[in-house]
């Protein structure tokens, strides 16, 4: 099986990339940074940024036919890890019940300067083919 592109209308893209790509059943997402979809805006508040990064995950997912509960890993990488425990609440609200394997990465940088980027990586379950 071949590489499939998911794409959404919905959130913009920045550069040379795919926001979702899916092979064999895993569908990865590019990196999400917080921008507002509908007014492009940078958000540098951690605990809006969370939520919108979140936010612009869950609409990629939904493109791709899936929902929150198949994300099976996630990767968080944080500007500053003493945001660590604002971003596990917001985190925790979008992952209720058997949350995916989780990596956080203190970086020194961002793109944009934002304080935040989470990637991820879903599985399709044969029964959603």
């Amino acid at each position: 099986m071949g590489k499939k592109i998911i794409a959404s209308n919905k959130l913009p893209v920045v550069g040379p990339y795919s926001i979702a790509v899916e092979a064999n059943g895993l569908i990865f997402l590019s990196g999400q940074i917080p921008i507002n979809p509908v007014t492009s805006e940078i958000i540098h508040d951690i605990k809006i940024a969370t939520r919108q990064v979140l936010n612009n995950i869950q609409t990629i997912i939904f493109a791709a036919g899936l929902t929150m509960a198949d994300i099976i890993k996630t990767t968080i990488f944080l500007k500053d890890i003493a945001d660590f425990p604002v971003v596990n609440e917001i985190y925790a609200e979008f992952f209720p019940e058997e949350p995916p394997a989780r990596s956080t990465i203190a970086v020194s940088n961002l793109p944009k300067g934002v304080p935040i980027e989470i990637e991820a990586i879903a599985v399709r379950n044969k029964s959603q083919v």
